[in-house]
């Protein structure tokens, strides 16, 4: 951004941008539409139908074969001139029709991703396409929106943010609207603004945009992405040095033989006829059009797994692939939270235990009526992840929210916030007022002196609720405390140092982002043909071994590395140990390209997977970029080889093995022609020195 906006309090923002709290005319939000144009991230020209037609033939293989097609047409051989050129135009059009149509996949998943915000116009709030909005413009957001823009918050009531696809860490941020003293500070602790590209989780708010399109901090980040080079493929790279290698090799062995004819007395216009014939003889030219048709074939197959392949010769990539470096939430999870065990009345339950008692009652009531998850128009749970799972499980178990909420409407609320770690509600029942708390276990079970049981309230055993918490914890789960306290009418006024204190210990919920079904079976077979899988998470470090433990990612005690840990190292130091190393815990998104750039480095095919905008650069260093195609960023999708349409890790298995297959039949392919070939070859070379006419 042009301003340090975090910097400037609500009123210094106002005289900057030149507007008020009223919101923009229709008029002046027209003229400065003009003059920034459209809030929309501007992307590198698509090739057109010809640029793609033409970048087909930049290949040093198509060149020998149109160099073939010449000398045939010279030599009057116009079926073979044909049936060349026939080749090499139906290898051009292979590959521009899967272009074409990964092009327009990806314009498709763009068109369903285009928001519609509220806007403060002409004294009213309206619904305008997020391409519409403009700097001065008054936002009003809340929880399950999409923020267009980067805005300058101006009010928010428990405004919460998932910024991972911007800062890769998963936990949602809390902001507020006071001015920040420090100018260069990271963007994940500028908490009075919103970044476009993140979601709000929970609360709601009002702000001020201040950059619209590519002036935005994703704006600047696809800007980067603009003018690096995408490397050539394994398969470019192996056919480029082939046709070399064979230029090289008939250009010499017709040398050899035009000289020895001529020694022997042969005319010298058949010598040249006999070499140039020779060199037709030695090219293979169904190759190009066989590799094509083999590419474009894994790329249907491919795309009835749901991987969408945007350029043919990735395909191939895939099978050369050594490392699949993936992030854990949503491509080895299914990024959905799930509450699977709870802890009340000293005993553990799982999720499909019949729940019942007393403080199993309190324990379902906690759940629904702490808990901000809403049920919109269309019967969808909207809100906090970890809160619709919490609201689900409450749910399934016979607990209408509605009733439930009505019975004891909430009257007044502390919200979350990072030094509590906590919420409170409090709610207006026929015996006075009870206030529930849930928040982080070590800071709740602090502020409890007692514990509920069946048996009745019970001195608290802070050890024990504390061992609990840490072995849920540590087997990769969530986990969440939960108290409650009476009153006889509510404080006034309610604060944090009143409501949470003194409380009665309720039970622990402990939730997981389940794993998608196969993906073990998936990881298994990776590591069967060879393929080291490496997880990369924001979770701490405990969740990243629980996790990675239970989908065989990692065995007994391998190392894992911490975001911290890959800091202190140099680049040679981390070289040593990077073919190690199986799970990155804590890690940010630009250390992802430090890790891949390592094993590059030992020689290593790297596939990566990213959805945030901060995963791109890496995505674009990984000899394959994998992006996801339900929660990815667009800007991670442009800096993509390849499309996971169902963000799901075992679609990537099989598309390596589809590579791997692909490349296999290439080789037999060379092989079966080059010997074929070789025997016209050895023929008309050998001729001269045994005396045989040409």
């Amino acid at each position: 951004m042009a301003h340090p906006w975090h910097t400037f309090s609500v009123v210094d923002v106002l005289r900057r941008l030149g507007v008020t709290l009223e919101g923009l005319s229709s008029a002046r939000a027209a003229k400065i539409l003009e003059q920034t144009g459209s809030n929309q991230l501007h992307e590198r020209p698509h090739a057109g139908l010809l640029a793609m037609l033409l970048n087909q033939f930049r290949d040093v293989m198509i060149a020998v074969l149109l160099a073939a097609a010449v000398v045939s047409g010279l030599l009057g051989e116009f079926t073979d001139t044909l049936v060349i050129l026939l080749i090499v135009f139906m290898n051009a059009v292979i590959g521009v029709v899967q272009e074409y149509r990964a092009e327009r996949a990806i314009a498709a998943l763009k068109a369903l991703s285009i928001p519609i915000t509220n806007v403060l116009r002409n004294g009213q709030v309206i619904s305008i396409a997020s391409t519409e909005v403009v700097p001065g413009d008054l936002l009003y957001l809340e929880a399950g929106n999409l923020v267009c823009a980067d805005i300058r918050l101006t009010e928010c009531i428990g405004l919460q943010v998932d910024e991972s696809a911007l800062t890769g860490e998963s936990n949602p941020v809390m902001k507020q609207t006071d001015a920040i003293g420090q100018v260069d500070i990271p963007l994940g602790d500028r908490n009075n603004l919103l970044f476009r590209g993140t979601q709000i989780t929970h609360g709601r708010g009002a702000g001020l945009v201040v950059a619209t399109g590519m002036q935005t901090e994703i704006g600047r980040i696809a800007r980067l992405l603009d003018s690096s080079h995408r490397p050539l493929t394994p398969l470019q790279q192996r056919l480029a040095r082939f046709g070399r290698v064979l230029a090289i090799a008939v250009l010499a062995i017709c040398a050899v033989v035009f000289l020895f004819g001529l020694l022997r007395g042969e005319p010298t216009l058949l010598m040249f006829l006999t070499a140039v014939s020779l060199a037709v003889a030695a090219v293979p030219e169904a190759l190009p059009a066989v590799v094509a048709i083999s590419l474009a074939l894994g790329a249907k197959f491919m795309i009835r797994h749901q991987a969408l392949i945007r350029q043919l010769p990735a395909v191939e990539t895939l099978g050369s692939v050594t490392y699949i470096c993936t992030d854990k939430t949503g491509t080895l999870t299914r990024n959905r939270m799930r509450l699977e065990k709870l802890m009340f009345s000293n005993r553990i339950y799982s999720r499909k235990d019949d729940l019942d008692g007393r403080v199993a009652e309190q324990v379902l009531k906690i759940l629904l009526l702490n808990n901000d998850a809403q049920l919109d128009s269309e019967g969808k749970i909207q809100g906090d992840p970890t809160e619709v799972a919490l609201f689900k499980f409450a749910r399934h178990a016979g607990y209408e929210p509605e009733l439930v909420r009505a019975a004891a409407p909430r009257i007044s609320e502390l919200p979350f916030d990072a030094e509590r770690r906590m919420m409170t509600t409090l709610h207006e029942v026929d015996s006075g007022i009870d206030a529930y708390t849930k928040g982080a276990p070590e800071h709740v079970i602090q502020c409890c002196v007692s514990m509920l049981t069946d048996e009745g309230s019970q001195p608290i055993d802070r050890p024990y609720l504390n061992q609990q918490a840490i072995n849920l914890a540590q087997s990769g789960f969530r986990v969440l405390a939960l108290a409650a306290r009476k009153w006889p009418a509510a404080p006034e006024p309610p604060s944090a140092g009143m409501l949470e204190r003194e409380l009665e210990f309720i039970g622990l919920v402990a939730l997981i982002d389940p794993p998608h079904r196969k993906v073990k079976r998936a990881v298994k077979r990776c590591i069967s043909a060879g393929i080291v899988p490496v997880m990369m998470t924001g979770d701490h470090p405990a969740t990243a071994r629980a996790i990675a433990r239970r989908l065989a990612i990692v065995d007994g005690d391998d190392r894992i590395l911490t975001g911290v840990e890959l800091e202190a190292l140099t680049d040679q130091a981390f070289s040593e140990i990077v073919s190690k190393v199986r799970v990155y815990a804590r890690v940010a998104p630009e250390q992802k390209i430090r890790i891949v750039t390592a094993l590059q480095n030992n020689g290593e095919f790297v596939a990566m997977t990213g959805d945030g905008v901060n995963d791109a650069p890496a995505l674009k260093q990984a000899n394959i970029g994998i992006a996801m195609g339900m929660n990815g960023t667009d800007v991670a999708r442009e800096a993509s080889h390849m499309v996971l349409l169902d963000d799901n890790f075992s679609t990537i298995v099989a598309a390596v093995e589809e590579g791997r297959r692909i490349f296999d039949n290439i080789r037999k392919f060379i092989r079966y022609t080059m010997t074929s070939n070789s025997g016209e070859i050895w023929t008309l070379f050998l001729a001269p020195f045994f005396g045989m006419p040409l």
